[in-house]
């Protein structure tokens, strides 16, 4: 895909404003994971703030990650705002198939607004299809084309562009597959690193027209600013660390030289 470059060029030139309304648990990670990239974080949860957080914003990333009751109020309010502002919506399904109360709240999220990206591990995406699929607490116990099949269910039934993440991540639209087989091993022992793949897809699909070129983008730029940590890396904390370094000093021109993505006849 030669666009790479120049979108995570735009990127860092426009420095896009992504709300998150996101989990506890990865508010830091993502945070500087979007300052890193060149973009800007902002992570509103009150209800009474929404519509104008959202109004001042470029993209919305709605992580389902710690749910409450208060907090799916905003959620649908945020997305409505989105929706009705026309700014896109990334949906991260964290731990969905864990609890039919997760599974349901994010299912019925995106039925009230459809996402312009919806962005979770094989077996996340495959609960959303699937209410006999579980996961593992957060994390997932299948390869990433095991939920192929229902990542192109999902891309029908919604009208979005649909990430399945593993060790080859899927970016499936329409009749379109593409393959991105950047990445490392590390990156799955530290946690919020899915998390911080949403935030970069709403970052890139702020600036970038075209979703399924934006999420390419935002995968690639992902697995190789992991698989440059990974090189000098002594375990998850200094990777961690390696990570936010290699994304900020990545070039568009390293981008493209690195990144392996690829249309897929899967």
């Amino acid at each position: 895909m030669d666009s790479l470059s120049s979108h995570l060029e735009r990127l860092r030139s426009e420095g896009p404003l992504v709300h998150s309304i996101t989990n506890f648990v990865v508010m830091n990670n993502t945070a500087n994971a979007l300052l890193a990239v060149g973009a800007s974080p902002v992570m509103a949860h009150a209800l009474e703030e929404m519509e104008e957080m959202v109004g001042l914003a470029s993209a919305l990333v709605v992580n389902i990650g710690t749910l409450s009751k208060k907090w799916v109020k905003s959620m649908e309010l945020a997305m409505d705002v989105a929706q009705r502002l026309k700014k896109p919506i990334i949906v991260d399904p964290v731990g969905a198939g864990a609890t039919s109360y997760r599974t349901r709240t994010v299912m019925e999220l995106m039925l009230r607004n459809h996402p312009t990206i919806l962005r979770g591990n094989a077996s996340e995406i495959l609960a959303l299809t699937d209410a006999s699929s579980q996961t593992k607490g957060v994390d997932s116990v299948l390869e990433s084309n095991d939920a192929l099949a229902a990542a192109k269910l999902l891309a029908g039934q919604f009208g979005a562009t649909v990430v399945v993440s593993g060790k080859v991540d899927f970016v499936v639209r329409g009749g379109q597959v593409y393959e991105v087989s950047n990445g490392h091993p590390l990156m799955g022992k530290v946690t919020g690193m899915g998390c911080c793949a949403s935030v970069l897809c709403a970052a890139f699909a702020a600036v970038a027209e075209n979703p399924v070129e934006a999420t390419c983008a935002a995968m690639a730029t992902m697995g190789v600013a992991g698989e440059m940590a990974a090189a000098d890396a002594r375990g998850p904390g200094s990777f961690q660390v390696r990570f936010l370094d290699e994304l900020y000093q990545l070039t568009g021109e390293s981008l493209q030289a690195t990144a392996v993505v690829r249309e897929s006849s899967a």
